[in-house]
C-alpha cells in the first residue's frame, strides 16, 4: 500500500477498505461462514476470526497505540 498524503480522506480511506479487502481474502474454495471477535480491556477489537463452518481461516489482530488509534492490523 503506498502512502496517502494527509488530508486526503477519500484516499486514505480506499486504500485502507483495499488493504483490509486484501487481508480477509480467503483461500480458494473457501468462504467466511462465520466471524468471532475477542475485545480488548479497553473496548477495543482485539482478534477477528474468520471460519468456514468449523474450520478456521484466519485470524486478524489488532494493536492500538496508547492514544486509542489503530496502529496495525496482521493476519495470522
Amino acid at each position: 500500500m503506498s502512502e496517502v498524503a494527509y488530508g486526503r480522506y477519500e484516499e486514505a480511506f480506499k486504500a485502507i477498505h483495499s488493504a483490509l479487502r486484501d487481508l480477509m481474502a480467503v483461500p480458494p474454495g473457501k468462504k467466511i461462514t462465520k466471524l468471532a471477535f475477542t475485545w480488548t480491556a479497553g473496548g477495543s477489537v482485539e482478534t477477528i476470526k474468520a471460519y468456514d463452518g468449523v474450520e478456521l481461516l484466519f485470524t486478524l489482530t489488532f494493536t492500538w497505540n496508547d492514544n486509542g488509534t489503530l496502529n496495525q492490523v496482521a493476519r495470522t
